[in-house]
């Protein structure tokens, strides 16, 4: 299963290959997230190799944890992992052979592998009618979908990834409305003098019954800035398909949903968010965003909404949806500044972030710490419950998370 021929001692950028070739693995359905990336490096630094036969099991030992998983990890390690001339000469050898239609399909290993090399690009009349579409039917299985509803995004095959994408278009985020200093006509509620006054002139002075008023009810607006920088990739794409859920529910009470993504820089994705279907509606969002899983600068970015958005989308009374792992490569001290700006614009700053889904988790990166002090609210949004739960979380006036207790001493850690 292994190759036995020696691997060069010298590669060059070692660390951004290993995370390019993990990226690989995930599009083929190995369920890897940022951590087994950085666990793969290390183990690589620590055992060091001088065989391609050696790098091969230091990989695998970090990134296969199923047996099924054995033969899609050595398909991509033998497509991946060869002479770098020859990789661009590999995969146009690869188009071809897919597109014949005569000879028998490839095995399910190879044509996982293939696909998460051509990045999901295949050509229309590569389809075969005759092959069985593979699909998680869940619906005979109320365990199967609690599983699916509390897993990480992080830790899901492309299957399992597909019926959460289906639970996710089911959600939705209603929210209260705002009471107003404007009041209405109502049965009931407080009198109105003055249109008490008038109905009873027009009755020649005869009062029968006091006019009254209530508040007048206004829906509030939804922004979301949503993080899709490397280490956020597939949590934010989920993301992203519960906000066009949000964005195309009708009479959920939000007045409009404005949808931002940042990495390097911001874009604006909300026009996108409101084509009825949702895989076109993503399609063009990530054309218009140029910087998907690169780099983050979470204040860099937060200063460019603040400067040119915050007027614009902002209006009183706004519910601001922050999705970030928190990890920054900025000035601290200017992301506390902006985050401050963008809490007093906004009636509430709820925080998604997936790293506080693990047990251990503690504020000990710069980003995270600067970011915590102005925030109302601070959940995981791992997982198709921690979405559904949302909704509670918005009804709740003054809700601090998942975890009160535990904010409260990361704030004054």
């Amino acid at each position: 299963m292994t190759p036995a021929t020696d691997l060069p001692q010298t590669q060059p950028k070692l660390a951004e290959n290993i995370a390019h070739f993990a990226r690989a693995l995930r599009r083929a359905g190995l369920p890897i997230g940022p951590g087994r990336v950085i666990d793969a490096i290390r183990a690589v630094e620590a055992a060091g190799f001088t065989r391609r036969e050696d790098f091969f099991w230091t990989l695998y030992a970090v990134f296969v944890t199923r047996p099924e998983q054995r033969e899609v990890f050595a398909q991509l390690f033998r497509l991946f992992w060869r002479d770098p001339r020859e990789l661009q000469e590999l995969v146009a050898a690869t188009i071809p052979a897919l597109r014949q239609a005569e000879p028998s399909p490839p095995g399910a290993a190879e044509a996982r592998a293939a696909d998460a090399l051509l990045g999901g690009n295949w050509p229309e009349d590569n389809a075969d009618p005759d092959r069985p579409e593979i699909r998680l039917d869940a619906s005979d299985s109320a365990s199967t979908a609690e599983r699916i509803r509390t897993l990480d995004f992080d830790q899901m095959t492309n299957a399992e990834l597909a019926e959460a994408r289906r639970m996710i278009a089911r959600l939705t985020l209603p929210v209260p409305p705002l009471a107003t200093r404007r009041r209405a006509p109502a049965a009931i509620g407080r009198v109105d003098p003055a249109r008490t006054l008038r109905q009873a002139l027009r009755r020649g002075g005869e009062l029968q019954r006091p006019a009254r008023t209530k508040p007048k009810d206004r829906w509030p607006d939804l922004v979301v800035l949503c993080d899709i920088s490397g280490s956020m990739t597939r949590t934010s794409r989920m993301i992203l398909h519960f906000v066009h859920a949000v964005a195309q529910a009708r009479g959920q009470g939000w007045a409009r949903v404005h949808a931002f993504t940042f990495g390097t820089r911001l874009t604006n994705i909300t026009r996108h968010m409101r084509a009825r279907d949702v895989d076109a509606a993503l399609a063009a969002a990530g054309a218009e965003a140029q910087d998907w899983e690169g780099g983050t600068r979470i204040g860099n970015c937060l200063h460019d909404f603040n400067r040119d958005w915050s007027r614009r989308v902002m209006g009183q009374g706004a519910v601001v949806l922050l999705v970030t792992d928190g990890l920054d490569r900025g000035d601290p001290a200017r992301l506390a500044a902006e985050a401050e700006r963008l809490h007093l614009s906004a009636r509430r700053v709820i925080w998604l972030n997936p790293l506080l889904s693990f047990d251990g988790f503690a504020p000990k990166a710069r980003g995270i710490r600067a970011l915590l002090p102005h925030v109302d609210s601070f959940l995981a949004g791992h997982s198709v419950a921690s979405l559904d739960a949302l909704g509670a979380a918005l009804a709740r006036s003054g809700d601090m998370g998942e975890k009160p207790l535990h904010i409260s001493k990361l704030r004054r850690a």
